[in-house]
C-alpha cells in the first residue's frame, strides 16, 4: 500500500510564470522552495521569490534548464525531497524521471512508464486504440524514411498534419496542403523537433479542416482513483500554439462532457497514470471526438480549470506525489461560472507574430481578485531575452456566465499596458471582441479564417488626438528640468509667444508629423487644427473638454500611448539619428536576437525572389529569411550555429536590375 511521504522542500526545474506559480502554492502549503536559474535569469522573479536559488548554467536551455545532472545536484545540495518540472523543458522526459528515482527524489509527475507510453505519439495511439478511445486516421510507424512518409501522406489524402512524435506545444508541427510542399515541410518539422525534443521522429495524420481543440483535465492518485475536471476549449491558436483558452467549452452538454471525460479517464487508466494530466481531443462539427495526445504534465491553461472548480491543481499535484488520496471523487466536482485565459506573448502579431525582446520599461495590469488573476514571471524593469518562449504572462478572468466573463476579459486586456517590448494584448482584444468569438464559433482555423479582420487595427484614438497627447507628454517631460531658470526647456522667448515644436513619425509610415505648442494656452496645432490639452493628473487628460484615462511610456525615441481604446505608438523624429540608422539597400538583417540554424547560399550565388536564404531560430521558433528580390549574393556574414543580434546584417544582395 502506498504510504504518505512528507515533502518539506521542493526544487522547481523550470522558470518564468510557472515557477512563480509553484512557489506561491508551495508557500501556502508551508513548503520551502528552491529555484534554479541560468545566466539570463540571474535577476528573474522566480529566483527572487524562492527560499533558495541555485545557478545551473549558461543562458541556452541546453546548458541549464535541460541539464538533468545539474538540477539533481542542486536538489541534493539543498536537501529538496521532490522536484516539480512545471511544463516544457524536462517535464515529459522519461530519462529525467528515471534519474530522479535513482537519486531517491520524488518526481511531481506521473510514473516513468506513463511518460514513456505517452512520450511517443505513435505508441500512444496504439494504447488508446486498445482502450477504446477514438483516433484520427494516420501513420504512426517506425519507418521514418522521407519517401515512406510521403507515400503515407498520399494514402491518407491531403491536407495532412506532420507532428513530432515526442513533441508538444506546437513544436515540430506543420500542415501540408499538397504533395509539392511535403519535403520542405518535413525537413523543417524535423529540425524543429530535433532542437526542441532531441528526437525528430514524425507522425502523419489526416488534417481535419474545421476542428475544435478540446481537452480534458484528468487527475489520478497512487491508490487507483481517477477523475476528470471538465473540459477546456483551446481552439484559438497561432502556429499550433494556444492563444486564448476557456472553460467550460461553449456549447457542450453535460452528456457530451461526461462521454469525453470518461474517455479521458480510460486513457489515463490504460497507462496507470498518476498526477495531473491532460487528454487532448479534436472535436468536429458532427460532435465526434478523436484522441490527439496526452500531455503528462500540468498545462499552461490549467488556471481556467482552477477558476471554475475552485481546485488548486498544483496543491493536488504535490499531495498526490506524496502519496495522498485524491481529496474529491467524481460526483463531488461542481462547475461554477466561466473562465478565460489570454496568453500574453512578447511578439508583434501584425508582423507574422515576430517575437520581441527588450526591457519591460512599463507594466500595468489588473490586480488579482475573485474575477481576475495575473500569472507572470516578470515585473517592470525585467528583460525579455531570445533564449526562451515568448510567453511572458497569463491573464485569467472569471464570471458567472460566458458573456460576462468575456466582457471582463476585454476590459482586463485594455487595462494590461506593457511597453519596452511589443506584446499581443491589442491583438488578443480584437480576438475577444470578434463577432464569431463572442458567439462561441471557434475552430483551430479561427486565426487563419479571420486573420485579415484581426489585423485591421482600429486606431486607439483619432490620430490627431493621440499625437496631441504624446506631444503634450513630451513637452511636459522637458519642462522645468533645471533649477536654473536659464535651463528651463519651456520655449520661453522675449517679446513673443512661448512656442515649442515636436516631430513624430508613425511606425510603418514615412511622413513626418510636426506639432506646435503654445505654452500659455496649452494649445497644440497640427495641419491648422488646434486642440487644448490639460493633464488632470499623471493618468488622466482632458482634450477640448473630453476627459480620459491614459498612460504614456517612453523608451528612447519610441513613445506609446495607452487608453481604453487601445494602444497608439509613435516615434520621436530626429533627423540626424534617422540618417545614421538608415539601412543600406540590398542588406538582409536579423529580425530578432537568435541563432543561425542553416545558411542555404554562398557569395556569388544567384537567387530568385522568395528563395530561402537563411534559417534562424529564436524563442523556440524557426524563421526563414527569404530573398526580397532576384539577385546575386555579395556577402554572407554568419554561419550555422552563430548567435546574431537583432538588426545584424546576415547577408547582402545585389539586384539583377
Amino acid at each position: 500500500m502506498t504510504t504518505v511521504t512528507p515533502i518539506d522542500k521542493i526544487l522547481i526545474a523550470n522558470r518564468g510564470e510557472i515557477a512563480c506559480r509553484i512557489i506561491r502554492t508551495a508557500r501556502e502549503m508551508g513548503i520551502k522552495t528552491v529555484a534554479v536559474y541560468s545566466d539570463a535569469d540571474r535577476h528573474a522573479q522566480h529566483v527572487l521569490q524562492a527560499d533558495e536559488a541555485i545557478h545551473i548554467g549558461q543562458s541556452a536551455s541546453s546548458e541549464s534548464y535541460l541539464r538533468a545532472d545539474r538540477i539533481i545536484a542542486a536538489a541534493q545540495a539543498t536537501g529538496a525531497q521532490a522536484i516539480h518540472p512545471g511544463y516544457g523543458f524536462l517535464s515529459e522526459n522519461e530519462t529525467f524521471a528515471e534519474q530522479l528515482a535513482e537519486a531517491g527524489l520524488i518526481f511531481i509527475g506521473p510514473p516513468v512508464s506513463a511518460i514513456a507510453a505517452m512520450g511517443s505519439k505513435s505508441a500512444a495511439k496504439k494504447i488508446m486504440q486498445e482502450a477504446g478511445v477514438p483516433l484520427v486516421p494516420g501513420y504512426h510507424g517506425d519507418d521514418q524514411s522521407d519517401d515512406l512518409l510521403a507515400q503515407e501522406a498520399e494514402k491518407i489524402g491531403y491536407p495532412v498534419l506532420l507532428k513530432a512524435a515526442y513533441g508538444g506545444g506546437g513544436k515540430g508541427m506543420r500542415i501540408v496542403n499538397a504533395a509539392h510542399e511535403f519535403n520542405e515541410a518535413l525537413a523543417s518539422a524535423r529540425r524543429e523537433a530535433k532542437a526542441s525534443f532531441g528526437n525528430d521522429k514524425m507522425l502523419v495524420e489526416k488534417f481535419i479542416t474545421q476542428p475544435r481543440h478540446v481537452e480534458i483535465q484528468v487527475f489520478c492518485d497512487q491508490h487507483g482513483n481517477a477523475l476528470y475536471l471538465a473540459e477546456r476549449d483551446c481552439s484559438v491558436q497561432r502556429r499550433h500554439q494556444k492563444v486564448i483558452e476557456e472553460a467550460p467549452a461553449p456549447g457542450f452538454t453535460p452528456e457530451l462532457r461526461k462521454a469525453m471525460g470518461e474517455a479521458a479517464v480510460r486513457a489515463a487508466q490504460a497507462i496507470d497514470y498518476v498526477g495531473a494530466g491532460t487528454v487532448e481531443f479534436l472535436f468536429d462539427e458532427n460532435e465526434d471526438f478523436y484522441f490527439m495526445e496526452m500531455n503528462t504534465r500540468l498545462q499552461v491553461e490549467h488556471p481556467v480549470t482552477e477558476m471554475i472548480t475552485g481546485i488548486d491543481l498544483v496543491d493536488w499535484q504535490i499531495r498526490v506525489a506524496a502519496g495522498d488520496v485524491l481529496p474529491l471523487e467524481q460526483d463531488d466536482i461542481e462547475l461554477d461560472g466561466h473562465a478565460f485565459e489570454a496568453r500574453i506573448y512578447a511578439e508583434n502579431a501584425d508582423e507574422n507574430f515576430m517575437p520581441s525582446t527588450g526591457t519591460v520599461s512599463f507594466l500595468r495590469h489588473p490586480e488579482n481578485s475573485p474575477y481576475s488573476r495575473w500569472d507572470s514571471g516578470i515585473i517592470e524593469g525585467d528583460e525579455v531575452t531570445a533564449f526562451y518562449d515568448p510567453m511572458i504572462a497569463k491573464l485569467i478572468v472569471w464570471d458567472e456566465d460566458r458573456d460576462s466573463a468575456l466582457r471582463r476579459l476585454r476590459n482586463a486586456l485594455r487595462d494590461t499596458r506593457i511597453a519596452g517590448v511589443t506584446t499581443n494584448t491589442d491583438y488578443l482584444y480584437r480576438i475577444a471582441d470578434h463577432e464569431a468569438f463572442r458567439a462561441g464559433r471557434v475552430t483551430t482555423r479561427f486565426i487563419e479564417q479571420f486573420g485579415d479582420t484581426l489585423l485591421q487595427k482600429t486606431p486607439a484614438l483619432p490620430q490627431n488626438e493621440a499625437l496631441f497627447v504624446l506631444a503634450c507628454a513630451w513637452i511636459r517631460s522637458h519642462q522645468n528640468i533645471s533649477s536654473n531658470p536659464w535651463g528651463f526647456a519651456d520655449g520661453f522667448r522675449m517679446n513673443a509667444e512661448a512656442r515649442q515644436h515636436v516631430e513624430f513619425r508613425i511606425p510603418g509610415h514615412d511622413d513626418i508629423i510636426s506639432i506646435d505648442f503654445t505654452q500659455h494656452r496649452n494649445t497644440f496645432y497640427w495641419r491648422q487644427e488646434e486642440i487644448e490639452v490639460t493633464w488632470a493628473d499623471d493618468h488622466a487628460i482632458t482634450l477640448n473638454g473630453k476627459r480620459m484615462r491614459v498612460d504614456v511610456a517612453c523608451v528612447d525615441a519610441q513613445w506609446t500611448l495607452f487608453t481604453d481604446y487601445g494602444r497608439f505608438d509613435a516615434i520621436k523624429h530626429d533627423a540626424v539619428e534617422a540618417l545614421i540608422h538608415e539601412e543600406e539597400a540590398g542588406s538582409l538583417t536579423a529580425p530578432m536576437n537568435g541563432t543561425i540554424v542553416a545558411v542555404h547560399v554562398g557569395a556569388g550565388d544567384t537567387v530568385t525572389e522568395g528563395q530561402a536564404l537563411v534559417i534562424m531560430e529564436a524563442m523556440k521558433m524557426e524563421y526563414t529569411i527569404r530573398a526580397p528580390f532576384a539577385g546575386t549574393v555579395e556577402h554572407v556574414y554568419f554561419a550555422a550555429g552563430d548567435l546574431v543580434s537583432d538588426g545584424a546584417e546576415l547577408l547582402s544582395l545585389s539586384s539583377d536590375e
